[in-house]
C-alpha cells in the first residue's frame, strides 16, 4: 500500500467501517436543538477554528517546502476567513465577540482540533493530507445539512451561516495540493498505515464534536 489511490481507498474503509449517526444533525433536522445548544455550537466553533488555524500554520512551518507548504499555508488562511464568518452565526444568535471568546469549551467536543494539534507537531506532511482527502465528502454533506437546516428549521438567515457555506465548498484546487502532498510524501518514504490511521482518528473524533452537542438530547 503505497500509492496515492491505494492508500485512500484503504482510509476510506476504516472510515466506513467506524461511521456512526451523527445524532447533532438527526436532532437539529427535526427541529428540536434547544437554542442554547447553538450557542454551544458557536461557541465550540470558535475555539476549534483557532485552534485549527495554528495547526496548520504549525505544519506548514515544518514542511515549508511545495507541495505541502503551498498546502498548508493556505489550509491556515482558509481558517482564518471561517474564523471571521463566525461572527455573523453569532450575532445571529445573539452573541458578543467577547461571549466566544470566554464560552468555555467542553473538554471532549475539543478533543478533535487537540488532536489536529498533535498531527502537526509530530505526524508527515501525508497524514493531514489524507486526512483531508478521505473525509472531505463526508464533511461537506454535514456543513450544507447543518446551514439548511438553520434556515429552514431555526429560521436564521442565511447571510448568517457564511461559515458553514464555506467548509460545504472546498476548492478544487485545495484537494489538488492535497493529493500532490500525499504523493509526494509517501514518494519520500512517509508510513502509509500511519497517514490512514491519521484520517481515520480524525473522522472519528470529528463525529465525536457533533455528537456532544446533542448529548443527553435524544434522538426521537
Amino acid at each position: 500500500m503505497n500509492g496515492v489511490t491505494e492508500v485512500l481507498a484503504a482510509a476510506r474503509r476504516e472510515i466506513a467501517r467506524d461511521a456512526e449517526p451523527n445524532r447533532f444533525l438527526e436532532v437539529l433536522e427535526q427541529g428540536r436543538m434547544p437554542a442554547e445548544r447553538l450557542r454551544w455550537l458557536a461557541g465550540e466553533l470558535y475555539h476549534l477554528v483557532s485552534s485549527d488555524r495554528r495547526s496548520f500554520a504549525l505544519i506548514a512551518s515544518r514542511f515549508p517546502a511545495a507541495p505541502a507548504g503551498d498546502l498548508y499555508l493556505a489550509m491556515a488562511e482558509g481558517e482564518g476567513q471561517a474564523l471571521a464568518l463566525l461572527g455573523d452565526f453569532a450575532t445571529a444568535l445573539g452573541m458578543a465577540h467577547e461571549e466566544l471568546r470566554a464560552y468555555a469549551p467542553r473538554p471532549l467536543a475539543q478533543a478533535y482540533p487537540a488532536y489536529l494539534v498533535r498531527s502537526a507537531l509530530f505526524g508527515t506532511a501525508s497524514d493531514l493530507a489524507l486526512a483531508l482527502l478521505a473525509n472531505v465528502g463526508e464533511s461537506t454533506e454535514t456543513y450544507v445539512r447543518v446551514a439548511d437546516a438553520l434556515v429552514a428549521r431555526y429560521g436564521i438567515e442565511e447571510r448568517a451561516l457564511e461559515h458553514f457555506r464555506y467548509f460545504a465548498d472546498t476548492p478544487q484546487e485545495l484537494l489538488d495540493r492535497a493529493t500532490a502532498t500525499l504523493a509526494d510524501g509517501l514518494a519520500g518514504g512517509d508510513d502509509p498505515v500511519a497517514a490512514v490511521r491519521c484520517a481515520r482518528t480524525v473522522h472519528a473524533l470529528e463525529t465525536v464534536f457533533w455528537n456532544c452537542l446533542a448529548h443527553g438530547l435524544g434522538t426521537g
